[in-house]
């Protein structure tokens, strides 16, 4: 998955402006042959305003879905960030990974700025992309 400098600065952006509380939303784009490419973030607010974890709101989600789809893009990806922990999934974020034809993406502010993103299929990493 390619996602746009514009889209990661955004996530940075909201990140630190979230911080010290999670932030999230989703990754939209459109799928190719040569893969799929992420042109904008959605952002949603994180409903439990927690610095360990994240929940988007169920109407949040639909419009994300209305939006996506009334632009011709695809949800590629839900991502959120760890203001004070590596970019990887921890074990909520794996029981919580329940979709497998997404990627679920992770921005870190911990100790630099990371952003990977994972193929997750029955609780566990099966691919890792690293994009910053």
């Amino acid at each position: 998955m390619k996602i746009n400098e514009n889209v990661i600065e955004e996530l940075i952006s909201q990140a630190r402006q979230d911080a010290p509380c999670e932030t999230c939303g989703y990754l939209l784009g459109t799928s190719t042959a040569e893969g799929d490419v992420v042109t904008e973030n959605y952002p949603m607010e994180n409903i439990d305003h927690s610095p360990e974890h994240f929940a988007f709101a169920p109407k949040d989600q639909f419009a994300a879905l209305r939006y996506a789809r009334s632009r011709g893009l695809k949800i590629l990806a839900n991502w959120h960030s760890h203001p004070a922990s590596p970019s990887r999934p921890s074990q909520e974020d794996l029981r919580l990974a329940l979709d497998p034809t997404i990627r679920y993406a992770i921005l870190s502010l911990h100790e630099g700025i990371h952003l990977n993103s994972f193929s997750i299929l029955n609780g566990e990493v099966v691919n890792k992309e690293v994009h910053l």
